[in-house]
């Protein structure tokens, strides 16, 4: 054959050859033109170019921009398996950067293979084909790799052909890979809309807790995610539920670690090596064994700008969170913002609803609510028990059918409330409650909406039965926790006993005079800041007030209830009583009033005390001599200046040590026997009483000396006092009578003073 024919059969093999090539490469792009996916199109060119080389394996790689990661889908039966690798590692990431083709005949020789690899999945590389998969723009989108050619080495030949094969092959792989991203983010928008949908229709904040952030985690493909709420109490960052976190619960402040610096500042941060920044804090890792790799932490802001808390998500798996990672966070969490506060208020109104149920459950007054058909929509406990009767038996049902026959007239007055749209009470009125009659207070009122839109009506039922009554009355004059034990002790302590008890009598000087100057309001205006005053004194020791005679007060100590030391919680409360009067004084003078003056008296005795009227009016009250005795003193105390004097019945049994004196030994209006009187001076102060003691002594001894009839003697005694303490009214009385009785020597003389008023 010469050299022309050769050159011809050469030409017509070639063209042969290319019409045979050109026919593949139309049937590979027929083959991927008819995949339906991703997934089918590249097992399609691996089972190709396998079969076209002859290789033991194959498979093809596309570039994930957003992670910088070159995967593989593997389908294994019903599942598809996932390989990801970084775009820049092994020899597919060497072929990926640098753009070139490569033939390597002993992998284990060649710097960039990974061993790792074959020791993970058992097999092992001999040699490898690799070339770059490029788009229509000649840019990079991925790599196609061929691993052990089944006979001699890889060539350049066949270099070429898988450069051609994938070249056709990169249209539709393309086109696939586009496609079934956007297929991707639709899925992930319907999904974001389906979970935001899902969310703002969940009322309750923990189950809401739980979806958003199950759904975070899902969302961005994290090993973990965190919702934390800010405690206005207490300035911290608070979680009860995590994923992956189970039941624990974190408490951080809030303006501490990364999830703090995005709170106080308001800003995401999105770090992708958590150790390296300065601002994470390890200790959670050490306490929960999680390692994070990877932060991505956004505020969550409320429909004011308000920040309520953050939301932080872990470790994205395959790399860091991304700008997209970022965006679709922001967005999830300006809409779950408003679930929260929903939730919130939701919770804030449940939190109001049970507190208001549980002031009406725990009041002792009965409280009914009608809708506006008229029927009975609640009742409360107190309510059921006034009424004797059951929910079941009252609510539900129309209140004309409950309040029948007697007490029709109830629920007349309930549509008289309704129809007027006006509220009422009944004071002390009685309805009949099986068979029995019941005092009750009734109060009406209608009930209305925000904008003026009937609701019904309300009707509030207090019980006042006789005990109650009668504790209402006694804790005017008493403390309510001795009135209670006061009523506890029945008919033994309110029907009459007999006790030694120290009484109180205090009265205003010059009250007339007062009253004229000042007139009925001013006058009455004048007696409540006074009462007020001196009632507190009296039960701040234990003491019972009796009884307001006009401008007089009359107080017990040591009845109903006994204490160990009466008459000193006497004395201490009369002696506050001063005091208190003092600062009274001072305002008023300040203000140009009148000083207001008393005088109080306290005596000790044998009283008897209990219910004491007729059956329409009764009090608890003390009679006897020893109230009057404390009458009498208290009126003494005009005579002898003094503004407190008790007997010596009450100095005998005072266990405390007060600065007093003995005035007097008198024989009061109606008495016999002769009763020593002494003068307490505990509220005075120096200005007001200089030199007490040097007084008190001089004065001791005058006394002492005028009862013995040494009236030189106690003249010059009571002269030094009254020297001590100009202004002592009780020396300066010693003296004058000392002068009268030298005067006018006394036939039979004992030393007592006889006392001719009150």
């Amino acid at each position: 054959m010469n050299e022309m024919t050769k050159q011809s059969v050469a030409r017509r093999s070639g063209l042969k050859h290319s019409a045979r090539q050109a026919s593949f490469l139309l049937d590979v792009s027929n083959k991927l033109a008819a995949s339906h996916n991703l997934l089918e199109a590249l097992a399609t060119l691996v089972d190709i170019t396998t079969r076209a080389i002859g290789t033991e394996r194959g498979a093809v790689f596309m570039n994930e921009e957003s992670t910088g990661e070159l995967y593989s889908l593997v389908a294994e039966g019903k599942f598809t398996r996932e390989i990801r690798i970084m775009n820049s590692s092994g020899i597919a990431g060497h072929v990926f950067t640098t753009g070139k083709g490569v033939i390597i005949h002993d992998a284990y020789k060649d710097s960039h293979f990974n061993k790792s690899v074959d020791q993970l999945t058992g097999f092992i590389t001999k040699s490898i084909l690799c070339v770059p998969l490029r788009n229509l723009k000649g840019e990079c989108i991925g790599v196609a790799q061929l691993l052990n050619k089944a006979t001699g080495l890889f060539t350049q030949n066949d270099l070429e052909l898988l450069e051609a094969i994938v070249e056709q092959a990169a249209i539709a792989l393309e086109s696939l890979h586009t496609v079934e991203g956007l297929e991707r983010k639709r899925q992930q928008e319907l999904e974001f809309l389906g979970v935001v949908s899902d969310i703002s229709s969940e009322l309750k904040l923990g189950p809401l807790l739980q979806k958003i952030i199950a759904t975070i985690t899902r969302m961005l493909d994290a090993d973990r995610s965190t919702l934390f709420i800010n405690d206005e109490k207490t300035n911290e960052l608070f979680t009860m539920v995590g994923e992956g976190l189970g039941a624990a619960q974190i408490r951080l402040p809030n303006h501490l670690g990364i999830a703090g610096a995005v709170f106080t500042t308001r800003e995401t941060i999105n770090i992708p090596y958590a150790y390296a920044d300065l601002r994470f804090n390890p200790a959670f890792d050490r306490k929960t064994g999680f390692f994070t790799r990877s932060i991505l932490c956004v505020p969550v802001l409320n429909k004011d700008g308000k920040c309520i808390g953050v939301t932080q998500v872990l470790n994205k798996r395959g790399g860091a969170f991304t700008p997209e990672d970022e965006a679709r966070l922001k967005a999830f969490v300006s809409q779950i913002s408003i679930g929260l506060e929903n939730a919130k208020l939701f919770d804030d109104v449940q939190n109001i609803k049970n507190y208001n149920e549980s002031i009406l459950e725990s009041m002792t007054s009965g409280v009914l609510t009608l809708n506006e058909d008229g029927k009975i929509v609640t009742c409360n406990q107190a309510g059921l028990r006034i009424l004797k009767a059951t929910a079941a038996r009252i609510l539900g049902h129309p209140a004309g059918e409950f309040f029948q026959a007697p007490n029709e007239w109830v629920f007349d007055k309930i549509k008289q409330c309704e129809e007027n749209r006006e509220g009422d009470s009944l004071m002390d009125a009685e309805i009949e409650v099986e068979g029995e009659r019941v005092s009750v207070n009734l109060t009406f009122e209608p009930l209305s909406d925000a904008n003026g839109k009937k609701l019904g009506s309300m009707l509030m039922v207090e019980d006042i039965s006789s005990e109650k009554r009668m504790k209402s009355t006694m804790s005017r004059y008493m403390d309510p926790t001795l009135a209670d034990k006061l009523l506890a002790g029945g008919e033994a302590v309110m029907g009459g006993q007999s006790s030694i008890a120290t009484v109180l009598f205090s009265d205003i000087r010059g009250f007339t005079t007062l009253t004229e100057e000042l007139g009925p309001q001013g006058t009455v205006a004048l007696l409540n800041e006074y009462f007020t005053i001196m009632v507190d004194c009296i039960t701040n020791e234990g003491g019972m007030l009796d009884k307001f005679i006009g401008d007089a007060i009359m107080a017990i100590f040591g009845t109903p209830l006994p204490h160990d030391d009466d008459e000193d919680r006497g004395v201490r409360a009369a002696l506050d009583m001063l005091r208190g009067l003092a600062k009274y004084n001072e305002r008023r003078a300040s203000e140009g009033k009148r000083p207001v003056d008393i005088g109080i008296g306290l005596n000790t005795d044998n009283i008897v005390s209990g219910n004491i009227g007729s059956p329409k009016r009764m009090d608890y009250t003390v009679i006897g001599d020893g109230v009057n005795l404390a009458s009498r003193l208290e009126s003494a105390t005009k005579q002898y200046h003094a503004k407190l004097m008790i007997s010596e019945f009450t100095k005998a049994r005072l266990k405390g040590t007060y600065r007093m004196r003995e005035v007097d030994k008198v024989i009061v209006k109606g008495k016999t026997q002769p009763v020593a009187v002494f003068e307490v001076l505990d509220y005075h102060t120096d200005a007001s009483f200089p030199n007490m003691m040097d007084v008190l002594n001089n004065f001791g001894f005058g006394i002492q000396s005028f009862r013995h009839g040494k009236f030189d003697e106690a003249e010059k005694a009571f002269g030094e006092a009254l020297r001590l303490h100009p202004a002592d009214f009780c020396s300066q009385m010693y003296i004058e009578r000392c002068l009268h009785l030298k005067a006018n020597p006394p036939d039979h003389w004992d030393g007592v003073w006889t006392l001719t008023s009150k």
